[in-house]
């Protein structure tokens, strides 16, 4: 119903369209060429169409978007909000005769405040910049995606994105005190507060965040700042399976340890990382597990979850001595993601997140489908959370591969749920996870959701196709 209500919009009205958005934006701002449109036509998951836009607009203030708005309205054009396009679920995917809305040109830090500890930034800032910046105050910006150096604050507000920290210190939706947000029909509308505290009326911050630019788009945020931490120090520990390294995992969270990273890497991760970059991790390790403190007395720590580790089963434990060698065990993780790319040029990354105590048999079981499929999946994990990461590894080229790693794919995810997990902890639903989205809530949460996008998107027009 609500496709069909876009796509009922006159053909002259639609011709009109780049006229109409010029009356409002300067002519840098919008960009028609088609070799150029294509660029912007998808983000990095694999497994989802892309539409062809009728045009890309680049605003620079809010203004310009609410006139975008304004015009998509009246046209009855759809509209497809971008930050960087590093998001992995298809969710920023244009849509055929769409005008995509990219918002990496609104990129200021607007204010910094030690005292309030905030931050007040446009979408476009990328993380790493606002990191960084915050840091010359002494201050902290948790969430850090592993895309840090080039998604925009815009992009992890929009897929509720996470990170390696969130073990101790949350997601991004922890961090979302208020929003700016432009309407579907172009009027501005603020929530949330600057303040510490505040309960006023619903909370319609966090129902913007995560919700992939289909209930508004956000031109503004206020976000919340700690004190910058003290360095922290990493331990490794090798252990004979991955079993024994998801015991070493509960230990750890069972006795009340408040690490600041927890990530475990499998044996198919250890090889491709090795195979990359030839860091001379053991080949006979099964699962390395990586513990990190930014506590006052980061070593203490480690060896306290060190000792845990060894009665788990840990055949060695490394704990670094200083920044250098912290920096040195943490480049292993790092290269996971791209080291596994490199097994076949192409990946489909899951993201399913089950309860800590489900971690060794969620596992277990993407072994099984692995081997189940002929795949080979690597698994890199934010333990600490129970968030996982399996990679599969296919030839885009060899169309019963390809066809394999969809349905290894959604094994795995149907394993997750069956394991009382969710079917993504951090990179969001957008086109790739829709049905099993449906599955996860049921049919009466697919209704109060869909009460929720007609409230704010009537017409449809705020990224249809994603999501619901």
């Amino acid at each position: 119903m609500i496709m069909s209500r876009i796509q009922a919009a006159p053909d002259e009205a639609q011709g009109n369209l780049t006229d109409r958005l010029l009356s409002g934006l300067p002519a840098e701002a919008v960009l028609t060429d088609a070799d150029v449109t294509a660029s912007y036509a998808n983000d990095m998951a694999s497994f989802c169409p892309a539409g062809t836009p009728a045009v890309v607009v680049l605003p620079r203030t809010v203004e310009q978007v609410q006139h975008v708005m304004r015009t998509a309205t009246e046209l009855r054009v759809p509209v497809v909000p971008q930050g960087a396009r590093s998001g992995l679920s298809g969710a920023a995917n244009a849509t055929d005769g769409c005008i995509v809305l990219s918002l990496t040109k609104m990129d200021r830090i607007l204010e910094i405040s030690p005292v309030d500890r905030i931050a007040v930034v446009e979408p476009g800032v990328i993380n790493a910049t606002l990191s960084r910046a915050v840091e010359e105050h002494g201050l902290y910006y948790p969430p850090d995606p592993s895309s840090w150096e080039m998604c925009t604050i815009g992009g992890n507000i929009g897929t509720g994105s996470g990170g390696l920290c969130c073990v101790k210190y949350g997601v991004t939706a922890e961090y979302v005190l208020g929003l700016d947000v432009v309407l579907a029909d172009g009027r501005l509308m603020s929530t949330g507060r600057r303040t510490a505290k505040g309960v006023a009326g619903y909370d319609l911050t966090r129902l913007f965040v995560g919700s992939e630019g289909s209930l508004g788009i956000v031109v503004r945020a206020v976000l919340a700042l700690k004190p910058k931490p003290p360095q922290q120090l990493v331990l490794a520990a090798e252990f004979p399976s991955a079993a024994a390294a998801c015991d070493a995992v509960c230990r750890i969270m069972e006795g009340g340890h408040v690490p600041s990273l927890l990530e475990l890497m499998d044996r198919t991760t250890v090889k491709a990382v090795n195979d990359l970059a030839h860091m001379g991790l053991p080949e006979t390790t099964e699962a390395l597990l990586l513990a990190a403190f930014d506590t006052p007395d980061p070593a203490a720590d480690l060896a306290a979850v060190g000792a845990l580790c060894e009665a788990a089963g840990a055949t060695e434990v490394v704990p670094a001595e200083d920044a250098a060698e912290s920096e040195m065990l943490l480049k292993a993780r790092r290269l996971s993601l791209t080291a596994l790319e490199a097994v076949k040029g192409t990946t489909m990354i899951d993201d399913v997140c089950v309860p800590r105590s489900r971690l060794g048999a969620m596992l277990e079981g993407v072994e099984r489908i692995a081997a189940k499929y002929d795949l080979t999946i690597g698994v890199c994990a934010h333990a600490g959370d129970g968030n996982t990461h399996p990679t599969v590894c296919f030839d885009a080229a060899d169309a019963a591969e390809s066809r394999r790693a969809r349905e290894s794919f959604d094994e795995i995810m149907a394993l997750g749920l069956e394991l009382g997990g969710t079917i993504t902890g951090e990179h969001g639903v957008g086109m790739l996870k829709k049905e099993w989205l449906a599955r996860e809530i049921g049919p009466v949460g697919v209704e109060m959701q869909r009460a929720v996008k007609q409230a704010f998107d009537p017409l449809g027009i705020l990224n249809p196709g994603k999501m619901l």
